[in-house]
């Protein structure tokens, strides 16, 4: 019997890239749905492909505007989960949550009762409201396995161990465009110095999150939540070669480490098939070229200044994530426009964590899912006076 996925998010790259999986094991996988928030062109295009009966176009003018289109009455058209959930109601045997920002959290949430196996890189959703996420993974029994490749390196390392025996636990981090750069050169750099990754080409928002460590901070905090582990038990590591992705070091005296292409389809494979060992990825041997000399190198905050984030960090599920997240935004965005310098943009964004007015929410919690929309809507709202 073939296994049930529902793709959320099909046309981003998660999304991309588990149907570059599925693609190769068709026989053994079926999409009962996809969703796109606008990408009509490209959700279609997959649904012809892979033979999908429902697909979910969230944004409401691109929805009618493919209802006024007319379309193959073979395909369902949905505007939004609990529609197309109300209609079907089966159990996925996985749901993949590749949808990216706040938008993603209400979807994960209505999906976990019908999903066996939920698997997400929605770092928002995570970071923000792990607290509800989990309430519900545990009332419904569904099994959640991270698709970022640190937190899945960290779940395939520690999920037969006992947490007691963690000692620490390391995130690696390629260090970005300015490892190993002087403080000039960072100093003035510009916006395409920032975005130059020296490993992959990713998105610019994610790249000056990458060069400023503010993508390994959030991924610190994700750690904590999905593993229910303190702050001092977790730290980063750079690792230039990004061929680690995770080291966890027990108190018996043992140490271990995950290594594996950098490659999303990995971790993808693996959630999808994590318990039909019969089905195999194809798979490259070990690259020692990029195991001989490992590099691991502790950062520095006079380089990466933004760690300092990590001491602003208190209690878990707070509003200070959910505050994090939307200044780090708002002050990236200001340098991708130009109005503001590298330098000062990570200046500024650890300032304004300081500000009073949302400093004052740090040690308050949001009690569901509402307060946290609310929150994101306020301090937007004060961050643009």
């Amino acid at each position: 019997m073939k296994k049930k996925i529902l793709l959320l998010g099909s046309t981003g790259s998660i999304g991309k890239s588990s149907l570059d999986i599925i693609r190769n094991y068709k026989s053994k996988l079926e999409i009962v749905a996809l969703s796109t928030n606008k990408n009509v062109r490209l959700i279609l295009k997959q649904a012809k492909e892979f033979n999908v009966k429902n697909i979910i176009i969230n944004d409401l003018q691109s929805y009618k505007k493919i209802l006024n289109d007319g379309l193959n009455k073979k395909i369902r058209i949905f505007n939004n989960i609990s529609d197309f959930l109300k209609i079907n109601k089966i159990k996925f045997d996985v749901t993949i949550v590749g949808i990216s920002g706040f938008d993603g959290l209400d979807p994960t949430l209505k999906v976990i009762p019908h999903s066996k196996n939920l698997s997400s890189a929605n770092k928002e959703s995570i970071i923000c409201g792990w607290k509800f996420i989990n309430n519900k993974l545990k009332k419904y029994k569904t099994n959640f396995i991270p698709l970022d490749s640190e937190h899945f390196s960290i779940w395939s390392l520690i999920k037969k161990s006992d947490y007691k025996m963690i000692s620490r636990i390391y995130l690696t981090a390629s260090g970005g465009p300015f490892f190993n750069k002087s403080k000039n050169k960072i100093r003035n750099a510009k916006i395409s110095d920032v975005i130059k990754h020296p490993n992959w080409n990713m998105g610019h928002k994610i790249s000056v999150d990458s060069a400023t460590l503010m993508n390994k901070i959030f991924e610190l905090i994700e750690a904590s939540k999905i593993f229910n582990l303190p702050m001092n038990k977790l730290d980063i590591i750079i690792h230039p070669k990004s061929y680690v992705h995770a080291l966890v070091n027990f108190k018996n005296g043992l140490s271990k480490m995950l290594i594996h292409e950098t490659k999303m389809e990995i971790p993808i494979f693996n959630a999808i098939f994590s318990k039909t060992p019969e089905i195999y990825l194809k798979n490259q041997d070990i690259n020692f070229d990029n195991l001989n000399g490992y590099n691991f190198i502790k950062p520095s905050n006079s380089i990466f200044p933004l760690l300092k984030v990590i001491n602003f960090y208190r209690k878990n599920d707070s509003f200070f994530e959910i505050i994090l997240v939307i200044v780090n935004d708002y002050f990236v965005e200001k340098f991708l426009d130009g109005q503001i310098n590298f330098q000062i943009m990570q200046t500024k964004l650890l300032y304004k964590l300081k500000d009073p007015y949302l400093s004052k929410y740090y040690n308050k919690f949001p009690k569901n899912i509402n307060d946290i929309y609310k929150m994101v809507y306020r301090v937007k709202k004060y961050l643009q006076k």
